[in-house]
Formats: C-alpha cells, sequence, structure tokens
C-alpha cells in the first residue's frame, strides 16, 4: 500500500500549496502587494510536482493499472480523474500567462487570475477528495500486493526522471517557507 500512501502525502503536499495560493489571490483581489516571485514558484510546484510528477504517476502507471484490473476508464472514476487534470493544466497555464499583467499592476489581469487561482482551488480540492475517499481506495480493492510494490517502484522512478533528485525536497523546503509565511499569521 506504499504507493497510495505516497500519494496520499503528497495531496497533503498540495493542499498547502492550495492554501498558500487562495492567500496571495485575496492579497490580489483586495489589491494588497503580492510577491510575483512566490506565485512564479507556486506555478512552478504546480507544474512540476503536481502535474509532471504526481499526475504521472497516476496517468502512466496508477489509472492504467485501475483499467487492467477492471475499473472502466470512460464513464468511469478514471476519466473523470483524468478531465480533472486537463482542466487543472489549463487553469495553471492561465494563471502563468497572467503573471506579466500581475507584474505591471494591470487590474484585468489581476482580476482574471484571482477567478482562476479560486477556481484551481476548489478544483484541485475536490479532485484530491475524490482520489483520497473513492480512487485510492478502489485501488486498494482492487490491485494486488504485486501490483502496488511494482506502482511504488515506478512511481519512484518517475520522481527521479521526470523532476529529479532533489528536487521533491525544495518543494517542500519552499512550501514551508511559505506555509510560515502566508499561513501562520
Amino acid at each position: 500500500m506504499k504507493a497510495i500512501e505516497e500519494l496520499v502525502q503528497e495531496h497533503e503536499a498540495v493542499q498547502v500549496g492550495l492554501d498558500v495560493l487562495e492567500k496571495i489571490a485575496i492579497q490580489i483581489d483586495t489589491n494588497k502587494p503580492a510577491k510575483t516571485e512566490d506565485i512564479k514558484q507556486l506555478m512552478d510546484f504546480f507544474k512540476t510536482f503536481v502535474d509532471r510528477c504526481h499526475h504521472g504517476k497516476e496517468e502512466d502507471l496508477l489509472f492504467p493499472a485501475l483499467e487492467a484490473s477492471g475499473i472502466h476508464r470512460e464513464g468511469g472514476p478514471v476519466g473523470v480523474m483524468l478531465m480533472e487534470h486537463t482542466h487543472g493544466r489549463n487553469l495553471v497555464r492561465a494563471m502563468g500567462d497572467l503573471l506579466v499583467g500581475i507584474e505591471s499592476n494591470d487590474a484585468d489581469s489581476k482580476a482574471a487570475f484571482v477567478i482562476a487561482a479560486f477556481d484551481y482551488c476548489e478544483l484541485l480540492r475536490a479532485h484530491i477528495e475524490k482520489e483520497n475517499t473513492c480512487l485510492f481506495v478502489m485501488a486498494q480493492a482492487h490491485l494486488t500486493p504485486e501490483t502496488m510494490d511494482q506502482l511504488a517502484v515506478g512511481f519512484e522512478k518517475i520522481e527521479e526522471e521526470r523532476i529529479g533528485p532533489g528536487v521533491h525536497d525544495a518543494f517542500h523546503a519552499m512550501l514551508d517557507r511559505m506555509q510560515a509565511e502566508y499561513l501562520q499569521s
């Protein structure tokens, strides 16, 4: 069950990133200065850690294993998760594209960023809840211990190849710093 536990732990890190993003969006929405460097680092976290690494583990390994065990993609939970991954990618891309406008204090860019940030937070929080309480429970019920062991090995390989050594820890350090700065007050 190590593979599923790893995904759940990653969800906890994602939740911290979402909480920070929400605080930054509130700052922007209330015309308080926002640190664009922090926003850039968060966007990198969402693109690299969340999408390439975490969603990569799910899309490349977990979802195919679930399908092989008889859980349908189309009309089933895997299909829903894939749609939500795509929607999340689009929102992160939109937020990244709006950074130039935020840096130049463009009101329309700021408003659009706030909307995209809140949409992304809402989407991912609901997505994580579905995965933790439904999809991962299905995985634990349908996948053999051998398959779970294979997933854990594959997850480690994805992490090494897609984000590289030390990057995972650097993202956690960044989240710790931002959590202390944005969420402890």
